[in-house]
């Protein structure tokens, strides 16, 4: 039976500064349109939250019965090191699934009921990311899944529940931060890369190769916070973003020097924080902008 410490552990709490940024940029941006909604945002909050959660244990539950979990570089997995049975890492999933899912309902009836959609097909990429026939992080495409709902979507999202519109801004906004939540994805599978590419997982990772990667993870925070010195042309206070720029150099410079096993783990932890950080000072740059 696992202990509470090994079920924190399956969650992955690394993994949720890529929940919570976008939420805060999405709510900064409806703060600088006037929209902001303090219930909307914290249900919003709710929902990414527990999305990542699940994904995690979902992930967690598909790779273990896969094997692909059998050998690992990084932090411990439920299924693959048998701590805990499929079952009920399966069972943590759904239940997060469902709290993710409870959560969006209140939100859709407080704002759009097109958003029931929106979760919807929020809940299906994150099983079908390792779960399924055809899970795409097989396939090169969870850099891109990523981007769309860690991005687009989650900043748009949670813009739109509290303005009721779509605009520009938080389309902008959701650019920096999708792309600080690829690096985090990407860092995570260069740590694994051998062990993905034995058992045939096929993650971008794996097909730029050890190197390509590692070019790869620098390039991202750099073209995150270029968009971020682009926004603030016309939302000057946006800028505050920047100031979280020395905390990209660890992670980067820890890459690039072609740094392994342990030190990437510190380097996915370095990237989280970044994330982090970048999502509140963003965030709050933009509520002064309005």
């Amino acid at each position: 039976m696992a202990t509470p410490v090994q079920w924190l552990a399956g969650a992955r709490p690394r993994t949720l500064p890529a929940a919570l940024a976008p939420v805060l940029v999405g709510t900064g941006a409806a703060a600088a349109l006037g929209g902001f909604r303090p219930l909307t945002a914290l249900l919003a909050l709710l929902v990414a939250l527990a999305l990542q959660v699940a994904v995690n244990y979902a992930n967690d539950y598909s790779d273990g019965v896969r094997g692909s979990d059998a050998v690992r570089v990084g932090p411990m997995r439920l299924v693959g090191s048998g701590a805990a049975t499929p079952r009920q890492v399966l069972g943590a999933a759904l239940a997060s699934f469902a709290v993710a899912a409870l959560a969006g309902l209140a939100l859709a009836a407080l704002s759009s009921w097109w958003l029931v959609a929106v979760g919807a097909a929020c809940i299906a990429a994150a099983w079908t990311y390792t779960g399924g026939p055809l899970p795409y992080g097989y396939r090169a495409l969870g850099e891109v899944f990523v981007f769309v709902f860690f991005g687009l979507v989650a900043v748009v999202g949670t813009t739109f529940v509290q303005t009721g519109a779509v605009d520009g801004l938080a389309v902008a906004a959701s650019v920096p931060i999708g792309l600080l939540s690829v690096a985090l994805l990407v860092v995570n599978n260069l740590r694994d890369i051998e062990g993905d590419a034995a058992v045939g997982k096929r993650t971008l990772a794996v097909l730029l190769g050890d190197r390509g990667t590692r070019v790869a993870f620098a390039l991202l925070p750099a073209v995150a916070f270029a968009v971020v010195v682009a926004i603030g042309v016309t939302r000057p206070w946006a800028l505050l973003g920047l100031l979280a720029v020395p905390l990209a150099v660890p992670p980067v410079r820890t890459v690039l020097s072609g740094g392994r096993g342990p030190a990437l783990i510190a380097a996915l932890q370095g990237t989280g924080l970044l994330t982090l950080v970048t999502g509140v000072l963003l965030g709050a740059g933009l509520a002064l902008s309005g």
